[in-house]
């Protein structure tokens, strides 16, 4: 069977997406997601994305990391699906789609797309580091040396070890910029590999950086390998809420493939 698919990117997350409306795709074929997220032996992405219908919704994301499992929430990845949702004619410049967190809403306008996450009501704080939810688990740890720090060494060290067993977590290390700007560096699991931007993860950044007493606004501007983010939030008595990842997804290219 030959699929259309669809190449997005969020600064420098990239996703394979299809138009799975019509039930076309077997998504328990965990081995064929995994060999066209390659990038030597497939089309290369850090995830893969269906888009399908949904009763209660615009659509719904099914989401796929790069081995082929289905994974938690992806900010990027819903980013990317929101924007392709408007180039199919599905939405005009708002949406609301269901993903295996939930419902979310987005806003789509002039290659920007903002995207409503999750309320966040726990953060953890321990020695070194805190940890949060956001869709997805994320390890939020200051260093003073990002540029220089081997993420994929480092991450998978701490992915892998008793704090996380089993089940695992992203790892994002974090250095201060200036006021409410901060520089990200994630290692996922899933794709087991530093990618140039994750969007749970500037999103458990940013409100880490809240929780710790390093941010003064309500908005916070952070740096990714590949590119720039913002995360908008109100606080509450249990922590956030009306929380927003924004930022640019875009259309890379088109093809077809054998499935």
């Amino acid at each position: 069977m030959t699929i259309t698919f669809y190449k997005y990117q969020g600064t420098g997350n990239d996703f394979i997406i299809v138009d799975n409306r019509l039930q076309t795709i077997e998504k328990n074929n965990t081995k064929r997601i995994a060999q066209l997220c390659d990038r030597r032996f497939g089309i290369g992405a850090d995830g893969f994305i269906l888009l399908e219908t949904d009763e209660n919704a615009d659509f719904k994301m099914v989401y796929f990391n790069a081995d082929g499992n289905e994974s938690s929430m992806c900010g990027n990845g819903g980013r990317c699906i929101a924007a392709f949702a408007k180039f199919l004619n599905i939405v005009e410049t708002e949406t609301k789609f269901v993903a295996i967190d939930g419902l979310h809403k987005a806003k789509i306008q002039d290659g920007i797309v903002h995207l409503q996450m999750q309320n966040v009501n726990t953060i953890k704080t321990y020695d070194k580091h805190l940890f949060l939810d956001t869709g997805s688990p994320h390890h939020v740890e200051t260093v003073s040396n990002l540029a220089t720090i081997d993420v994929k060494s480092k991450g998978s060290k701490i992915r892998y070890s008793k704090l996380y067993n089993a089940v695992g977590s992203n790892i994002n290390f974090v250095e201060k910029v200036a006021q409410d700007y901060f520089a990200v560096r994630t290692y996922e699991r899933g794709v087991e590999d530093e990618t140039l931007s994750c969007g749970t993860g500037v999103t458990a950044v940013a409100l880490a950086m809240h929780n710790k007493g390093e941010v003064k606004d309500q908005s916070v501007r952070l740096k990714t390998q590949g590119g720039e983010l913002q995360v908008t939030f109100n606080t509450t008595k249990n922590g956030y809420d009306d929380i927003w990842l924004i930022g640019p997804a875009l259309q890379v290219f088109k093809g077809e493939i054998e499935w």
